[in-house]
């Protein structure tokens, strides 16, 4: 590859000079959001950080202030037709069971063993209740490393039903160019996500370029311990700290982050108090909500615009009108994006 590279530049540089000796325009070399149509949701994109980047426009953000906040779930990648976590959940009972064979006996456990054994029809089984009893079994009780060494051994083994990729390639390209294109013009990019905060934070560097410590999620306690050889270590235990969905999005911005952010993209009611907070601070506000609207090349979900309705990620009439009302740009994935995923 290395003998190769200076052949490569050269004709890129070449290709460069043919363009401006023809005096055809250069747009399609430096535009920040290829895999977006032009239309008001990439205009209100790219006016937003021209006008607070430009020193001397009266929208200017300093640096400092630069923050923009994305949901992840079905804002960042795909979320249906179950979030990701959850199949994590669900597929981390056998070895559960195997360990202790009496959980097979259980309600909830010997569901999850019918459900991966094929019966989908079992999912409509499981409550709230046994889910979170689901939860607490298979993402506490161990050392925190030990955790994350096993999520990310899932992520990477681990394939989408229909794509059959890794989730880590289900991210939304047009969503991966605007954080490329925010952190360019010196914004903090934070992911705020009612996922788990420690499940996201084994993955969200690699993937989207965020640091872990740029990530807020639902957030359990941890046990400060020993182990035989002295060396301190933390166990996660079954105690919740923050719920970062609804209301607790906000709340988490604040204890984490300590700004109100400037920016906030979601793409459902869970993300709503997010967006009310971004907007209702002072100066320039850009507050965004991904429509599901793709069948063909993702799904369409809603139940706003007559969408079909969905407990994964709803997005309701209600909060579609409130985000006419409020000035939110609506994003949908049919007529805005180009492309959804870099393998297409």
């Amino acid at each position: 590859m290395k003998s190769t590279y200076p052949v490569l530049a050269l004709a890129r540089t070449f290709a460069l000079g043919a363009l401006l000796t023809l005096g055809l325009p250069a747009q399609a070399q430096t535009d920040p959001l290829p895999s977006w149509n032009d239309g008001a949701a990439k205009k209100s994109i790219v006016d937003f950080v021209k006008d607070t980047t430009t020193p001397g426009s009266t929208r200017f953000v300093p640096p400092a202030e630069r923050i923009a906040t994305f949901d992840q779930d079905g804002t960042l990648w795909v979320e249906h037709p179950m979030y990701s976590q959850v199949m994590y959940i669900l597929e981390s009972v056998p070895a559960l069971v195997k360990a202790k064979p009496e959980l097979a006996k259980v309600a909830q456990f010997s569901t999850v063993l019918e459900i991966l054994k094929g019966d989908r029809a079992a999912i409509a089984k499981l409550t709230v209740a046994d889910l979170e009893k689901l939860a607490a079994a298979t993402l506490t009780g161990m050392p925190v490393d030990t955790f994350n060494a096993g999520a990310k051994k899932w992520l990477a083994e681990a394939r989408d039903p229909r794509w059959k990729k890794p989730y880590t390639e289900l991210t939304y390209l047009p969503m991966q160019e605007v954080l490329k294109y925010l952190r360019a013009s010196s914004y903090k990019t934070w992911i705020v996500t009612g996922g788990g905060q420690d499940f996201v934070r084994t993955y969200a560097e690699a993937v989207y370029g965020i640091p872990p410590e740029q990530v807020i999620g639902t957030a359990g306690g941890t046990t400060y311990g020993y182990a035989r050889d002295g060396k301190p270590f933390l166990t996660k235990a079954p105690k919740l700290l923050l719920n970062d969905n609804n209301a607790g999005k906000p709340e988490g911005i604040h204890l984490m982050i300590g700004r109100r952010p400037v920016m906030a993209v979601g793409n459902s009611t869970g993300d709503q108090q997010m967006l009310e907070y971004t907007q209702a601070g002072d100066g320039a506000r850009l507050s965004m909500l991904v429509l599901h609207d793709d069948a063909k090349r993702e799904y369409a979900y809603g139940p706003a615009q007559g969408l079909p309705d969905t407990k994964v990620g709803t997005f309701t009439q209600a909060l579609y009108d409130e985000a006419k009302k409020q000035g939110w740009t609506v994003i949908s994935m049919k007529n805005d994006w180009k492309k959804i995923f870099a393998f297409e």
